[in-house]
Protein backbone atom coordinates (compact mmCIF):
# COMPACT_ATOMS: atom_id res chain seq x y z
CA UNK A 1 0.00 0.00 0.00
CA UNK A 2 1.41 3.41 -0.93
CA UNK A 3 1.95 6.08 1.72
CA UNK A 4 -0.74 8.26 0.15
CA UNK A 5 -3.33 5.46 0.23
CA UNK A 6 -2.31 4.42 3.73
CA UNK A 7 -2.58 7.96 5.12
CA UNK A 8 -5.98 8.44 3.50
CA UNK A 9 -7.27 5.25 5.15
CA UNK A 10 -5.87 6.24 8.56
CA UNK A 11 -7.45 9.69 8.47
CA UNK A 12 -10.98 8.36 7.91
CA UNK A 13 -12.69 7.96 11.29
CA UNK A 14 -16.00 6.37 12.27
CA UNK A 15 -17.40 9.82 13.10
CA UNK A 16 -16.41 11.15 9.67
CA UNK A 17 -18.14 8.25 7.95
CA UNK A 18 -21.46 8.76 9.72
CA UNK A 19 -21.30 12.56 9.45
CA UNK A 20 -20.89 12.23 5.68
CA UNK A 21 -24.19 10.33 5.54
CA UNK A 22 -26.21 12.30 8.13
CA UNK A 23 -29.46 13.50 6.59
CA UNK A 24 -28.68 11.72 3.33
CA UNK A 25 -26.27 12.74 0.57
CA UNK A 26 -28.63 14.26 -1.98
CA UNK A 27 -30.43 17.59 -2.25
CA UNK A 28 -32.65 19.17 -4.88
CA UNK A 29 -31.10 22.18 -6.59
CA UNK A 30 -33.32 24.79 -8.22
CA UNK A 31 -31.19 26.48 -10.91
CA UNK A 32 -33.32 29.61 -11.06
CA UNK A 33 -32.15 32.49 -8.89
CA UNK A 34 -33.39 34.73 -7.53
CA UNK A 35 -36.80 33.14 -7.05
CA UNK A 36 -38.73 36.37 -7.53
CA UNK A 37 -42.28 36.86 -8.74
CA UNK A 38 -41.24 36.77 -12.41
CA UNK A 39 -39.33 33.51 -12.01
CA UNK A 40 -42.20 32.01 -10.01
CA UNK A 41 -44.61 32.80 -12.84
CA UNK A 42 -42.29 31.09 -15.31
CA UNK A 43 -41.66 27.84 -13.43
CA UNK A 44 -45.10 27.60 -11.84
CA UNK A 45 -48.40 29.02 -12.94
CA UNK A 46 -49.12 30.43 -15.42
CA UNK A 47 -45.93 29.64 -17.37
CA UNK A 48 -45.67 25.92 -16.63
CA UNK A 49 -49.05 25.26 -18.21
CA UNK A 50 -47.76 26.55 -21.55
CA UNK A 51 -44.82 24.12 -21.44
CA UNK A 52 -47.01 21.20 -20.32
CA UNK A 53 -49.41 21.87 -23.20
CA UNK A 54 -46.55 22.01 -25.69
CA UNK A 55 -45.23 18.63 -24.48
CA UNK A 56 -48.72 17.14 -24.64
CA UNK A 57 -48.85 18.18 -28.30
CA UNK A 58 -45.31 16.98 -29.09
CA UNK A 59 -43.85 14.46 -26.64
CA UNK A 60 -40.34 14.91 -28.08
CA UNK A 61 -40.13 18.27 -26.32
CA UNK A 62 -39.92 16.52 -22.94
CA UNK A 63 -36.27 15.84 -23.74
CA UNK A 64 -35.61 19.60 -23.76
CA UNK A 65 -37.97 20.92 -21.12
CA UNK A 66 -37.78 18.26 -18.39
CA UNK A 67 -34.85 16.51 -16.79
CA UNK A 68 -36.13 13.01 -17.61
CA UNK A 69 -34.02 12.66 -20.76
CA UNK A 70 -30.83 12.99 -18.70
CA UNK A 71 -32.02 11.38 -15.47
CA UNK A 72 -30.81 7.94 -14.37
CA UNK A 73 -32.81 5.87 -11.88
CA UNK A 74 -30.44 3.97 -9.57
CA UNK A 75 -32.52 0.92 -8.63
CA UNK A 76 -31.99 -1.79 -6.01
CA UNK A 77 -33.98 -4.27 -3.95
CA UNK A 78 -31.20 -4.55 -1.36
CA UNK A 79 -30.54 -8.26 -1.87
CA UNK A 80 -26.79 -8.09 -2.67
CA UNK A 81 -25.41 -4.90 -1.13
CA UNK A 82 -21.63 -4.54 -1.35
CA UNK A 83 -20.09 -7.28 0.76
CA UNK A 84 -23.01 -7.19 3.20
CA UNK A 85 -25.41 -9.41 1.27
CA UNK A 86 -29.19 -9.27 1.69
CA UNK A 87 -29.74 -6.27 3.97
CA UNK A 88 -33.01 -5.03 2.46
CA UNK A 89 -34.03 -1.82 0.69
CA UNK A 90 -33.71 0.58 3.65
CA UNK A 91 -30.10 -0.42 4.30
CA UNK A 92 -29.40 -0.28 0.56
CA UNK A 93 -30.52 3.35 0.32
CA UNK A 94 -27.26 4.91 1.62
CA UNK A 95 -25.39 2.98 -1.07
CA UNK A 96 -27.80 4.07 -3.81
CA UNK A 97 -27.65 7.68 -2.58
CA UNK A 98 -23.87 7.49 -2.75
CA UNK A 99 -23.98 6.12 -6.28
CA UNK A 100 -26.35 8.90 -7.36
CA UNK A 101 -24.12 11.52 -5.73
CA UNK A 102 -21.06 10.15 -7.54
CA UNK A 103 -22.89 10.10 -10.87
CA UNK A 104 -23.38 13.85 -10.42
CA UNK A 105 -19.95 14.64 -9.00
CA UNK A 106 -17.95 12.57 -11.48
CA UNK A 107 -20.09 12.71 -14.61
CA UNK A 108 -22.40 15.70 -14.25
CA UNK A 109 -25.33 13.31 -14.59
CA UNK A 110 -28.51 13.66 -12.54
CA UNK A 111 -29.79 10.48 -10.92
CA UNK A 112 -32.23 9.44 -8.22
CA UNK A 113 -32.07 6.38 -5.94
CA UNK A 114 -35.05 4.02 -5.97
CA UNK A 115 -35.10 1.15 -3.47
CA UNK A 116 -38.00 -1.23 -3.98
CA UNK A 117 -39.71 -3.31 -1.29
CA UNK A 118 -40.19 -6.31 -3.55
CA UNK A 119 -37.97 -9.11 -4.85
CA UNK A 120 -40.40 -10.25 -7.51
CA UNK A 121 -38.93 -9.69 -10.97
CA UNK A 122 -42.33 -9.09 -12.57
CA UNK A 123 -43.26 -6.54 -9.92
CA UNK A 124 -39.99 -4.67 -10.36
CA UNK A 125 -40.45 -4.61 -14.13
CA UNK A 126 -44.03 -3.38 -13.80
CA UNK A 127 -42.96 -0.65 -11.37
CA UNK A 128 -40.22 0.66 -13.63
CA UNK A 129 -42.38 0.48 -16.75
CA UNK A 130 -44.94 2.66 -14.99
CA UNK A 131 -42.21 5.10 -13.92
CA UNK A 132 -40.60 5.25 -17.38
CA UNK A 133 -41.79 8.82 -18.21
CA UNK A 134 -39.80 10.10 -15.22
CA UNK A 135 -36.31 8.99 -16.27
CA UNK A 136 -34.05 8.33 -19.24
CA UNK A 137 -32.05 5.28 -18.11
CA UNK A 138 -31.94 2.61 -15.39
CA UNK A 139 -28.85 1.61 -13.45
CA UNK A 140 -29.52 -1.62 -11.56
CA UNK A 141 -27.43 -2.08 -8.42
CA UNK A 142 -26.91 -4.71 -5.76
CA UNK A 143 -29.54 -7.21 -6.94
CA UNK A 144 -28.76 -10.85 -6.25
CA UNK A 145 -28.04 -13.48 -8.87
CA UNK A 146 -29.59 -15.21 -10.71
CA UNK A 147 -32.58 -12.84 -10.48
CA UNK A 148 -30.44 -9.96 -11.72
CA UNK A 149 -29.92 -11.68 -15.08
CA UNK A 150 -33.64 -12.25 -15.58
CA UNK A 151 -34.48 -8.72 -14.44
CA UNK A 152 -32.05 -7.01 -16.79
CA UNK A 153 -33.27 -9.04 -19.77
CA UNK A 154 -36.92 -8.33 -18.94
CA UNK A 155 -36.34 -4.59 -18.53
CA UNK A 156 -34.27 -4.39 -21.69
CA UNK A 157 -37.19 -5.93 -23.59
CA UNK A 158 -39.87 -3.85 -21.88
CA UNK A 159 -38.29 -0.39 -21.99
CA UNK A 160 -37.09 1.88 -24.77
CA UNK A 161 -34.18 3.29 -22.77
CA UNK A 162 -30.69 2.18 -21.66
CA UNK A 163 -30.71 -0.43 -18.86
CA UNK A 164 -27.58 -1.82 -17.24
CA UNK A 165 -26.79 -3.88 -14.16
CA UNK A 166 -23.72 -2.06 -12.92
CA UNK A 167 -22.47 -4.94 -10.77
CA UNK A 168 -22.37 -7.07 -13.90
CA UNK A 169 -21.38 -4.93 -16.83
CA UNK A 170 -19.77 -1.96 -15.11
CA UNK A 171 -17.41 -4.29 -13.28
CA UNK A 172 -16.74 -6.34 -16.42
CA UNK A 173 -15.82 -3.25 -18.46
CA UNK A 174 -13.27 -2.10 -15.89
CA UNK A 175 -11.85 -5.61 -15.39
CA UNK A 176 -11.34 -5.91 -19.15
CA UNK A 177 -9.68 -2.50 -19.29
CA UNK A 178 -7.40 -3.30 -16.35
CA UNK A 179 -6.41 -6.67 -17.80
CA UNK A 180 -5.69 -5.21 -21.23
CA UNK A 181 -3.53 -2.53 -19.58
CA UNK A 182 -1.75 -5.21 -17.54
CA UNK A 183 -1.11 -7.22 -20.70
CA UNK A 184 0.35 -4.13 -22.39
CA UNK A 185 2.54 -3.44 -19.36
CA UNK A 186 3.83 -7.01 -19.30
CA UNK A 187 4.30 -7.13 -23.07
CA UNK A 188 1.94 -10.06 -23.52
CA UNK A 189 -1.12 -10.44 -25.74
CA UNK A 190 -4.45 -10.98 -24.01
CA UNK A 191 -4.97 -13.97 -26.27
CA UNK A 192 -2.08 -15.79 -24.56
CA UNK A 193 -3.45 -15.44 -21.05
CA UNK A 194 -5.17 -18.18 -19.05
CA UNK A 195 -7.71 -16.56 -16.73
CA UNK A 196 -9.34 -18.07 -13.64
CA UNK A 197 -12.47 -16.32 -12.36
CA UNK A 198 -13.54 -17.19 -8.80
CA UNK A 199 -17.24 -16.42 -8.50
CA UNK A 200 -20.11 -17.06 -10.91
CA UNK A 201 -22.54 -14.44 -9.66
CA UNK A 202 -23.42 -11.22 -11.45
CA UNK A 203 -19.92 -9.79 -11.64
CA UNK A 204 -18.08 -13.06 -12.28
CA UNK A 205 -20.39 -14.13 -15.10
CA UNK A 206 -20.21 -10.75 -16.80
CA UNK A 207 -16.42 -10.58 -16.47
CA UNK A 208 -16.04 -14.03 -17.98
CA UNK A 209 -18.32 -13.22 -20.90
CA UNK A 210 -16.58 -9.94 -21.64
CA UNK A 211 -13.12 -11.50 -21.50
CA UNK A 212 -14.19 -14.24 -23.90
CA UNK A 213 -15.62 -11.60 -26.24
CA UNK A 214 -12.38 -9.61 -26.05
CA UNK A 215 -10.30 -12.67 -26.99
CA UNK A 216 -8.73 -13.86 -23.74
CA UNK A 217 -6.81 -17.09 -24.31
CA UNK A 218 -8.75 -19.28 -21.89
CA UNK A 219 -11.31 -18.43 -19.23
CA UNK A 220 -12.30 -20.85 -16.46
CA UNK A 221 -15.02 -19.92 -13.95
CA UNK A 222 -15.59 -21.47 -10.54
CA UNK A 223 -18.48 -21.25 -8.12
CA UNK A 224 -18.77 -22.75 -4.62
CA UNK A 225 -18.94 -26.26 -6.14
CA UNK A 226 -15.87 -25.95 -8.34
CA UNK A 227 -15.31 -25.37 -12.02
CA UNK A 228 -18.23 -24.75 -14.33
CA UNK A 229 -18.09 -27.13 -17.30
CA UNK A 230 -20.51 -28.57 -19.83
CA UNK A 231 -20.81 -31.97 -18.18
CA UNK A 232 -21.62 -30.70 -14.71
CA UNK A 233 -25.16 -31.67 -13.65
CA UNK A 234 -27.84 -29.33 -12.33
CA UNK A 235 -26.43 -26.09 -13.70
CA UNK A 236 -28.75 -23.09 -13.60
CA UNK A 237 -29.66 -21.68 -17.02
CA UNK A 238 -27.21 -18.80 -16.51
CA UNK A 239 -24.38 -21.16 -15.57
CA UNK A 240 -25.23 -23.52 -18.42
CA UNK A 241 -24.80 -20.60 -20.83
CA UNK A 242 -21.51 -19.77 -19.13
CA UNK A 243 -20.34 -23.37 -19.50
CA UNK A 244 -20.84 -23.12 -23.27
CA UNK A 245 -18.64 -20.02 -23.47
CA UNK A 246 -15.82 -20.90 -21.06
CA UNK A 247 -13.54 -23.74 -19.95
CA UNK A 248 -12.93 -25.16 -23.43
CA UNK A 249 -10.80 -28.02 -22.05
CA UNK A 250 -13.46 -29.07 -19.57
CA UNK A 251 -11.22 -28.64 -16.51
CA UNK A 252 -12.67 -29.98 -13.28
CA UNK A 253 -12.02 -29.53 -9.58
CA UNK A 254 -11.52 -26.55 -7.31
CA UNK A 255 -9.27 -23.53 -7.22
CA UNK A 256 -6.29 -25.63 -6.13
CA UNK A 257 -6.68 -27.67 -9.34
CA UNK A 258 -6.90 -24.83 -11.86
CA UNK A 259 -5.08 -21.80 -10.42
CA UNK A 260 -1.49 -23.21 -10.51
CA UNK A 261 0.11 -22.07 -13.75
CA UNK A 262 -2.65 -19.58 -14.53
CA UNK A 263 -1.71 -16.10 -15.72
CA UNK A 264 -4.64 -14.21 -14.22
CA UNK A 265 -6.78 -14.58 -11.10
CA UNK A 266 -10.00 -12.57 -10.85
CA UNK A 267 -11.76 -12.84 -7.50
CA UNK A 268 -15.40 -11.77 -7.32
CA UNK A 269 -16.54 -13.99 -4.46
CA UNK A 270 -16.06 -14.00 -0.71
CA UNK A 271 -13.75 -17.04 -0.82
CA UNK A 272 -10.29 -16.71 0.73
CA UNK A 273 -7.38 -17.67 -1.53
CA UNK A 274 -4.27 -19.07 0.21
CA UNK A 275 -0.99 -17.34 -0.57
CA UNK A 276 0.53 -20.59 -1.77
CA UNK A 277 -1.97 -20.79 -4.64
CA UNK A 278 -1.03 -17.30 -5.80
CA UNK A 279 2.62 -18.32 -5.55
CA UNK A 280 1.87 -21.27 -7.82
CA UNK A 281 0.60 -19.06 -10.65
CA UNK A 282 2.67 -18.43 -13.76
CA UNK A 283 5.55 -15.92 -13.60
CA UNK A 284 4.40 -12.34 -14.12
CA UNK A 285 0.92 -13.14 -12.84
CA UNK A 286 -1.97 -10.68 -12.56
CA UNK A 287 -4.20 -10.79 -9.46
CA UNK A 288 -7.47 -8.89 -9.21
CA UNK A 289 -8.86 -9.59 -5.72
CA UNK A 290 -12.07 -7.62 -5.98
CA UNK A 291 -14.28 -8.70 -3.08
CA UNK A 292 -15.30 -5.81 -0.86
CA UNK A 293 -14.59 -4.91 1.84
CA UNK A 294 -12.23 -7.89 2.29
CA UNK A 295 -10.28 -9.03 -0.82
CA UNK A 296 -9.78 -12.75 -1.45
CA UNK A 297 -6.12 -12.28 -0.58
CA UNK A 298 -4.43 -9.32 1.10
CA UNK A 299 -2.82 -7.23 -1.67
CA UNK A 300 0.52 -7.07 0.12
CA UNK A 301 0.64 -10.88 0.14
CA UNK A 302 -0.39 -11.16 -3.51
CA UNK A 303 2.27 -8.60 -4.46
CA UNK A 304 4.99 -10.99 -3.27
CA UNK A 305 4.22 -13.25 -6.22
CA UNK A 306 2.25 -11.23 -8.82
CA UNK A 307 3.44 -8.46 -11.13
CA UNK A 308 0.13 -6.58 -11.03
CA UNK A 309 -2.29 -6.54 -8.10
CA UNK A 310 -5.65 -4.77 -7.98
CA UNK A 311 -8.56 -4.66 -5.54
CA UNK A 312 -11.99 -3.09 -5.38
CA UNK A 313 -11.00 -0.85 -2.48
CA UNK A 314 -10.33 2.88 -2.72
CA UNK A 315 -7.53 2.73 -0.13
CA UNK A 316 -5.27 0.60 -2.35
CA UNK A 317 -3.71 1.32 -5.75
CA UNK A 318 -5.39 -0.03 -8.89
CA UNK A 319 -8.97 0.28 -7.69
CA UNK A 320 -11.22 -1.72 -10.01
CA UNK A 321 -14.35 0.37 -9.58
CA UNK A 322 -17.38 0.35 -11.84
CA UNK A 323 -17.39 4.14 -11.39
CA UNK A 324 -14.70 4.18 -14.08
CA UNK A 325 -17.30 2.87 -16.52
CA UNK A 326 -20.29 4.71 -15.10
CA UNK A 327 -21.48 7.42 -15.23
CA UNK A 328 -19.59 7.92 -18.47
CA UNK A 329 -21.35 5.00 -20.15
CA UNK A 330 -24.79 6.36 -19.32
CA UNK A 331 -23.73 9.89 -20.22
CA UNK A 332 -22.59 8.77 -23.66
CA UNK A 333 -25.70 6.64 -24.20
CA UNK A 334 -28.03 9.50 -23.29
CA UNK A 335 -26.02 12.07 -25.27
CA UNK A 336 -26.35 9.92 -28.38
CA UNK A 337 -29.98 8.89 -27.82
CA UNK A 338 -29.16 5.19 -27.54
CA UNK A 339 -32.20 2.96 -26.86
CA UNK A 340 -30.11 0.37 -25.00
CA UNK A 341 -26.62 -0.51 -23.80
CA UNK A 342 -24.84 -2.75 -26.32
CA UNK A 343 -21.67 -4.82 -26.33
CA UNK A 344 -20.18 -2.36 -28.80
CA UNK A 345 -20.72 0.48 -26.32
CA UNK A 346 -19.20 -1.48 -23.43
CA UNK A 347 -16.09 -2.35 -25.43
CA UNK A 348 -15.76 1.31 -26.42
CA UNK A 349 -15.91 2.27 -22.74
CA UNK A 350 -13.10 -0.21 -21.97
CA UNK A 351 -11.04 1.21 -24.85
CA UNK A 352 -11.37 4.72 -23.39
CA UNK A 353 -10.23 3.57 -19.93
CA UNK A 354 -7.23 1.75 -21.43
CA UNK A 355 -6.24 4.86 -23.40
CA UNK A 356 -6.28 7.00 -20.26
CA UNK A 357 -4.25 4.48 -18.25
CA UNK A 358 -1.67 4.17 -21.04
CA UNK A 359 -0.43 7.71 -20.41
CA UNK A 360 1.10 6.74 -17.03
CA UNK A 361 1.04 2.96 -17.20
CA UNK A 362 2.75 1.27 -14.23
CA UNK A 363 2.22 -1.83 -12.04
CA UNK A 364 0.31 0.30 -9.52
CA UNK A 365 -1.61 2.20 -12.20
CA UNK A 366 -3.24 -0.08 -14.76
CA UNK A 367 -6.46 1.95 -14.51
CA UNK A 368 -6.86 5.68 -13.91
CA UNK A 369 -8.16 6.98 -10.61
CA UNK A 370 -11.93 7.23 -10.25
CA UNK A 371 -11.29 10.88 -9.32
CA UNK A 372 -9.50 11.61 -12.61
CA UNK A 373 -11.73 14.29 -14.20
CA UNK A 374 -10.97 12.99 -17.70
CA UNK A 375 -12.52 9.58 -17.17
CA UNK A 376 -16.26 10.23 -17.42
CA UNK A 377 -15.99 12.64 -20.40
CA UNK A 378 -13.57 10.28 -22.16
CA UNK A 379 -15.82 7.26 -21.67
CA UNK A 380 -18.91 9.26 -22.65
CA UNK A 381 -17.32 10.45 -25.88
CA UNK A 382 -16.19 6.95 -26.83
CA UNK A 383 -19.60 5.45 -26.08
CA UNK A 384 -21.47 8.17 -27.99
CA UNK A 385 -19.17 7.60 -30.98
CA UNK A 386 -19.92 3.86 -30.83
CA UNK A 387 -23.66 4.58 -30.83
CA UNK A 388 -23.32 6.75 -33.92
CA UNK A 389 -21.25 4.21 -35.87
CA UNK A 390 -22.93 2.71 -38.95
CA UNK A 391 -24.99 -0.30 -37.98
CA UNK A 392 -25.62 0.79 -34.38
CA UNK A 393 -29.29 0.36 -33.33
CA UNK A 394 -31.49 3.45 -33.17
CA UNK A 395 -34.43 3.98 -30.87
CA UNK A 396 -37.54 2.04 -31.99
CA UNK A 397 -39.53 4.13 -34.43
CA UNK A 398 -37.22 7.13 -34.18
CA UNK A 399 -33.89 8.36 -35.40
CA UNK A 400 -31.07 9.26 -33.06
CA UNK A 401 -31.95 12.74 -31.70
CA UNK A 402 -30.37 15.52 -33.74
CA UNK A 403 -27.55 17.61 -32.34
CA UNK A 404 -29.76 20.72 -32.52
CA UNK A 405 -32.91 20.55 -30.34
CA UNK A 406 -36.22 20.79 -32.16
CA UNK A 407 -37.77 24.21 -32.47
CA UNK A 408 -39.78 25.39 -29.49
CA UNK A 409 -43.45 26.15 -30.18
CA UNK A 410 -44.13 29.85 -30.32
CA UNK A 411 -46.72 29.42 -27.55
CA UNK A 412 -43.82 29.15 -25.11
CA UNK A 413 -42.27 32.56 -24.67
CA UNK A 414 -38.57 33.19 -24.17
CA UNK A 415 -39.18 34.37 -20.63
CA UNK A 416 -41.03 31.15 -19.77
CA UNK A 417 -38.16 29.04 -21.14
CA UNK A 418 -35.55 30.65 -18.85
Amino acid sequence: MSVAHQNRAERLTEDEIFQAHRGGKLRTLVPITPLDARALSAISTPGVARVARAIAEDGRLAADYTWAHRLVAVVSDGTAVLGLGDVGPAAALPVMEGKAALFKALGGLDSVPLVLATRDVDEIVETLVRLRPSFGAINLEDISAPRCFELERALDAALDCPVMHNDQHGTAIVVLAALRSSADLLGRPLSSMRVVVSGAGAAGSACARMLVTAGAGEVVVLDSRGTIHRERPELTPAKAELAELTNPRGLRGGLADVLPGADVFIGVSSATVPEELIAAMAPGAVVFALSNPTPEIAPELAARHASVVATGRSDHPNQISNLLACPGLFRGALDAGAPRITERMMLAAADAIVALAAEELAPDRVVPSVLDPRVAPGVAAAVAAAVREPGAPAAPGAAVPPAVPPAVPSAVSAEERK
